[in-house]
C-alpha cells in the first residue's frame, strides 16, 4: 500500500554555516505519525564554506531524497518550488564612533532634504501669507504657523512610518515595510532565477 505525504516549502529557511540541512529546517510535511519524525530529520543539504550566504534547494531534489529512503512513498507538494537556504554568519558588533558617525550623518542628510524641499515651494512666504489673510497683519516669522508645522511635521513623519524607535503604534505594516517586503520578494525571485541551476537549461548542458 502507498502512503500519501504532502510536502509543502517553505519560502526562505535559515541555518548556521557548515549546518547540515534537514527536511525539517525547510519544509513542513504533513505525514502518518510513524514515518513523519523521520521525515523531518532527512538530510537534504551539507551547507559547505563555498556556498556563502545563499543556496537554492528545488523541491525535486527533495523527492528524490525522500523516495530514495522510503520508495513506497508518494509526495504530493504545494506552496513554492524552491525554498531559499539562507546561511546565517555571527554579526560583528558595530563601533559606537561608527554608529554615531552614520546616525548623524542620516540626520543632516534628512535635516537639508526637508530645508531643500521647503526652500523650493517657497514654504516661508506661503506661512506669511497665510498669516496675513487670517490676521491682517505682515510679519517676518509667523511663528503662530511655523512652530506648530515643525511639530506636525515630526509627528507625520512618526505616523507615517508607524513607528516610534522600536515600538510600533498599530498593526498595518508602514509604506517602508512594504517596499521592503516587495523588494525582498524581487530580490528572492532574481536569486531563484540566476542560483538555482535547475530552474535554466543552457546550450551547452548535455
Amino acid at each position: 500500500m502507498t502512503d500519501i505525504i504532502y510536502l509543502r516549502l517553505r519560502n526562505r529557511a535559515q541555518v548556521k554555516p557548515n549546518e547540515k540541512v534537514i527536511l525539517g529546517h525547510m519544509a513542513q510535511v504533513l505525514a502518518p505519525e510513524e514515518i513523519r519524525n523521520d521525515l523531518l530529520n532527512l538530510p537534504v543539504y551539507q551547507v559547505k564554506e563555498e556556498d556563502k550566504n545563499i543556496v537554492i534547494i528545488d523541491v525535486m531534489k527533495v523527492i528524490q531524497f525522500i523516495q530514495a529512503k522510503h520508495p513506497n512513498l508518494e509526495v504530493q507538494t504545494v506552496g513554492p518550488p524552491q525554498t531559499i537556504i539562507e546561511v546565517v554568519y555571527e554579526k560583528k558588533h558595530m563601533s559606537m564612533p561608527l554608529f554615531v558617525f552614520v546616525w548623524l550623518l542620516l540626520f543632516v542628510g534628512a535635516a537639508l532634504a526637508i530645508m531643500n524641499f521647503h526652500e523650493d515651494v517657497s514654504m516661508p512666504e506661503v506661512h506669511q501669507k497665510l498669516y496675513t489673510v487670517l490676521t491682517g497683519q505682515e510679519v517676518a516669522k509667523p511663528l503662530l504657523f511655523q512652530i506648530p508645522y515643525s511639530f506636525g511635521l515630526g509627528l507625520g513623519m512618526i505616523l507615517f512610518f508607524n513607528h516610534l524607535f522600536r515600538k510600533r503604534i498599530n498593526e498595518e505594516p508602514s509604506p517602508l515595510e512594504v517596499e521592503m517586503f516587495n523588494y525582498q520578494q524581487d530580490l528572492d525571485q532574481y536569486v531563484i532565477m540566476n542560483e538555482n541551476k535547475e530552474s535554466m537549461r543552457h546550450l551547452d548542458d548535455n
